[in-house]
């Protein structure tokens, strides 16, 4: 056999970059942790409407927004499972994903293999941010998925009043619904870009996962305190319910502009800085 023979082809670059992403995409979303978190956050609109229809939903003007139109439309069940969901269970979501994402290669010894062949810290941060951008995506995804589902099973699915009181159709209303959902991929994502910089700043992945749900808390504790309103704007979390201007019509898109602005921000902010730490980091 001649040594030509056993010369093993050397992928392309292009073909390296798509093989190093499809295998943080498998990594991401093939891990028993992160499939039993899009089970828990696709059971909860289940679990709301179910309650919903056995108690008949709340009065007009109870519970948080959007709830109490369940009952009348189901297409509200998702929307309304997006709202009980944004305080909690999202960041502490995406935090475990982020926070993982460095400090758990790092941790396990697997962070110096990946760097030691031609991937490079500044590619390999690159496709670590695009598996934490997939997942929070499918995040919110599953919710409004989950719900429209459930509130068509439940509840009746005719044309939807806008809260401009305007009348679209079920079809046009799935479209916003579309929107809410890139929307709040954009806010989610933001914070991922926070979990992981911490994540390039320890070699604990718990310890990232703590300082991103726990940012994630404080700017709500902030954005709920009447003294600081100035930097309202600017906290983390001020935006994320502005997706209800979707549901208007025409669509209000100052605040849903603004919102994502600062997202970008975050998302630029804190993905430079990780690049920062990562690329100047002694791994060991």
């Amino acid at each position: 056999m001649s040594t030509a023979e056993l010369t093993v082809p050397t992928p392309t670059p292009a073909r390296f970059r798509a093989r190093l992403l499809t295998s943080e995409l498998r990594l991401v979303f093939w891990r028993r942790r992160n499939l039993a978190m899009l089970a828990v956050l696709a059971g909860a609109p289940v679990l709301l409407g179910v309650i919903i229809r056995v108690t008949s939903g709340p009065d007009a003007g109870q519970g948080p927004p959007l709830l109490d139109q369940v009952a009348q439309n189901g297409f509200f069940l998702g929307l309304a499972a997006l709202v009980f969901a944004t305080p909690l269970f999202l960041p502490m979501v995406i935090s475990v994903v982020a926070g993982d994402s460095v400090a758990g290669e790092a941790s396990l010894g697997t962070l110096r293999n990946l760097l030691v062949v031609p991937a490079g810290r500044t590619r390999l941060l690159l496709v670590k941010g695009a598996g934490i951008a997939a997942y929070a995506g499918a995040a919110v995804a599953v919710i409004v998925a989950a719900g429209l589902i459930t509130g068509a099973m439940l509840f009746p699915a005719d044309d939807v009043v806008t809260l401009s009181g305007t009348t679209i159709s079920f079809a046009d209303a799935v479209g916003r619904a579309a929107m809410i959902v890139g929307y709040m991929a954009v806010m989610v994502a933001s914070l991922g870009a926070i979990a992981l910089f911490f994540s390039t700043l320890t070699e604990v992945p718990m310890g990232a996962m703590a300082a991103a749900v726990t940012t994630a808390i404080v700017s709500q504790i902030l954005d709920a305190v009447p003294q600081v309103d100035a930097i309202h704007p600017f906290l983390p979390t001020h935006w994320w319910t502005t997706f209800v201007d979707l549901l208007r019509d025409p669509v209000y898109l100052t605040d849903i502009g603004t919102g994502l602005a600062v997202a970008a921000g975050y998302i630029v902010v804190f993905g430079t800085a990780a690049w920062a730490r990562l690329s100047t980091k002694d791994v060991t």
